[in-house]
């Protein structure tokens, strides 16, 4: 068997350019053909006067009939002079009737009466009237015609409907459908994408290098008796990038590279998805070495035997189908299989051991200089103005992942195209970041009891975030509707951090809590508004409890549910490891946190009333307030105090990066 041509420039075997007959012009021909055996068939002379058989006969004593055609019950002939005939018809006044006189055409038909023998035609010879018979039509035909359309018809519509259910199901072909594999073979383009257009991921960059160096020269590695790994996996956030190095491998091998995602091996038949896979790894087999990818695998890679059915269903199947392929009894060494996850905890054990995926390959969200790399990449083709400090974007968007840096990008850009700009400046970055981060504008409009509430209540975190030491930096106060929040305070983490303090986190929770303390002090009463931040706060006390073992009550325990069975719902299954009385006092300290952060929050704005009242007041005015204002307004944060005494530089600028009452999050990713 030939093998296809291998290569980044290899393409495949063009289709036929034949053109074929598709349903929509099988049913424009099926009906082309009806309307014109119909209009054959009922096709006849124009339009004819219907006369009695007695005028017929006067006009024939009259010598005024040119000729006839005669048939078993029907006379068609034509007048010498077209007579004129008086009617009687309803004139408009009621009871009155009007004689119009009518010429008639000059075709005729009359009904024959049963009495009509040979006097008639004898009479039509002596006056040299043109007498001609013809046959009865025989509708046999054309009731034979109706019926062959009719059944052409039938059939026509059985078989669209069965074309299109087989694509569906099965992929195309009469019985190879069930079988045949979806996957894709990678056609490279006029600008393919590499490992130059991949930023952030030089480590992950490395390990794939090594993939694809190895596919190229197998020597090199064979020699001190190294081999390629069967299987990459890898697995991170939503976001990071994994397709996109995927892609990138694609580009730079020079092998074929075909491409599926998990959900394309199920279907509603029994057996397609272990087919489909033996026919998958047959194809990149025949086109060795060869690279597969598999998208989303924990789609069809799940744990084995979990959820309500149990046993031995389709997906499962189709795992075993997979993890036979890749190290089964039968060796296969010329196909490496790259898969993307961002669900890993979900996978089955067997697929996951050395022989299958031989080696795993987080791609995390990127630190700052990825964050950098990233930003140029995306900007390589944006017109940038003068003031855009890329350095100063990295340091300000912590958190986001490759994807969102995308989007802010292109977010700028559209928005200085609509402002009329040749270039994109810092201000473009700054709206398109508020924009990502917080949700477009809305229409509503605070007023009122309602607008200076809610001042107070942004004021309140603001405030505490400004003089709570080891807190985030205050980059934007806000009191415009976006998004889903009627108001925002948007944090700006220093550095990129990996782990956090005790201390921190309950600095934290009483940031978080702040919103609800001011509103108590001001206005004596709570509002709806704090819902996120209660949330948000529970949850955070939650996992201080559960998991980090910061109580000394509970002590260094790890109070957790059970993760074992993650496709029954949590609403169904949830296994806790911990008596019911342990439960109570998790919720007790839990509460107990919560109350001394709130008591914390309030004792600070008491004794803070007067900064708390102008902060207040000025956002009421002004509606949003950025980091160089408030410092106006409250003089230096603590933060900052204990940098400068210190002798560390702080950069007061404001940068595009924040999050309405959501570093606890950011801490826990």
């Amino acid at each position: 068997m030939d093998k296809p041509p291998a290569g980044p420039n290899a393409q495949l075997p063009k289709a036929s350019l034949r053109p074929r007959l598709n349903s929509s012009g099988l049913w424009l021909l099926l009906a082309f053909a009806l309307v014109a055996a119909f209009w054959y068939f009922n096709s006849e002379t124009p339009p004819r006067d219907v006369i009695s058989y007695s005028f017929f006969r006067e006009q024939l004593d009259a010598d005024n009939i040119k000729s006839v055609e005669i048939n078993d019950s029907q006379v068609l002939g034509k007048f010498r002079v077209p007579p004129t005939v008086a009617t009687t018809k309803p004139a408009a006044a009621k009871g009155s009737q009007q004689v119009v006189e009518t010429t008639l055409k000059p075709d005729f038909s009359v009904v024959l009466t049963p009495m009509v023998g040979e006097d008639l035609d004898q009479e039509m010879r002596n006056k040299k009237v043109d007498v001609t018979a013809v046959r009865a039509t025989d509708s046999a035909g054309l009731l034979l015609i109706a019926y062959m359309v009719g059944t052409v018809l039938v059939f026509g519509f059985v078989y669209v409907m069965f074309r299109r259910a087989r694509d569906q199901f099965m992929g195309g072909g009469i019985l190879g459908g069930f079988s045949k594999s979806p996957a894709k073979r990678y056609e490279t383009t006029n600008k393919p994408v590499t490992f130059a257009d991949v930023a952030g991921l030089e480590g992950v960059k490395h390990d794939l290098e090594e993939v694809v160096e190895f596919l190229k020269n197998p020597e090199k590695f064979q020699r001190l008796g190294g081999r390629v790994p069967k299987g990459i996996l890898l697995m991170g956030p939503p976001g990071t990038g994994k397709t996109l190095l995927a892609r990138a491998v694609a580009g730079e091998a020079g092998v074929p590279f075909f491409s599926i995602s998990g959900s394309e091996f199920i279907q509603m038949f029994v057996g397609v998805g272990a087919s489909r896979v033996r026919d998958m790894f047959k194809t990149a087999k025949e086109a060795s070495p060869s690279i597969l990818f598999i998208d989303e695998i924990d789609a069809v890679g799940r744990v084995r035997g979990a959820g309500l059915g149990g046993g031995h269903d389709e997906r499962e199947q189709t795992l075993n189908q997979i993890l036979s392929e890749m190290d089964g009894f039968s060796q296969n060494e010329s196909v490496i299989v790259l898969a993307a996850t961002n669900r890993p905890d979900v996978l089955d054990p067997a697929l996951l051991r050395p022989g299958r995926f031989d080696r795993h390959i987080t791609v995390d969200r990127p630190n700052h200089k990825g964050r950098l790399a990233i930003f140029k990449v995306h900007s390589r083709d944006v017109p940038l103005a003068d003031d855009v400090d890329l350095d100063r974007l990295a340091s300000g968007t912590v958190g986001l992942t490759g994807a969102d840096i995308r989007n802010l990008v292109n977010e700028a850009a559209l928005w200085a195209t609509r402002n009329g700009k040749d270039k994109v400046d810092m201000d473009d970055f700054e709206h398109a970041r508020d924009r990502v981060l917080m949700g477009p504008k809305r229409e509503e409009v605070l007023s009122g009891k309602e607008k200076r509430m809610t001042a107070f209540h942004e004021s309140g975190h603001a405030l505490l975030a400004w003089i709570v030491p080891g807190a985030d930096r205050v980059h934007k106060v806000t009191i415009i509707p976006r998004g889903r929040s009627l108001g925002v305070t948007q944090l700006l983490p220093e550095e990129d951090r990996l782990n956090i303090g005790e201390s921190e986190l309950h600095g934290r929770l009483c940031f978080m809590l702040g919103g609800r303390a001011a509103e108590k002090l001001v206005f004596d009463e709570y509002s709806a508004g704090a819902e996120n931040d209660l949330m948000q706060g529970t949850r955070l006390a939650r996992r201080m409890v559960t998991a980090w073992g910061m109580s000394e009550r509970l002590g260094p325990v790890a109070y957790r549910t059970s993760e074992e069975h993650p496709f029954l719902g949590k609403e169904i299954y949830e296994q806790r490891e911990f008596s019911e009385h342990s439960a109570q006092l998790i919720d007790e300290e839990v509460a107990r946190i919560l109350h001394d952060a709130a008591d914390r929050a309030t004792r600070l704005l008491e004794e803070h009333r007067s900064q708390l009242e102008t902060l207040a007041n000025a956002l009421e005015e002004h509606e949003v307030l950025d980091e160089a204002e408030i410092e106006q307004l409250l003089g230096p944060s603590i933060n900052k105090r204990v940098a400068e005494s210190n002798g560390q530089a702080v950069d007061v600028a404001p940068g595009p990066r924040g999050d309405d009452i959501k570093p606890a999050e950011k801490a826990e990713a």
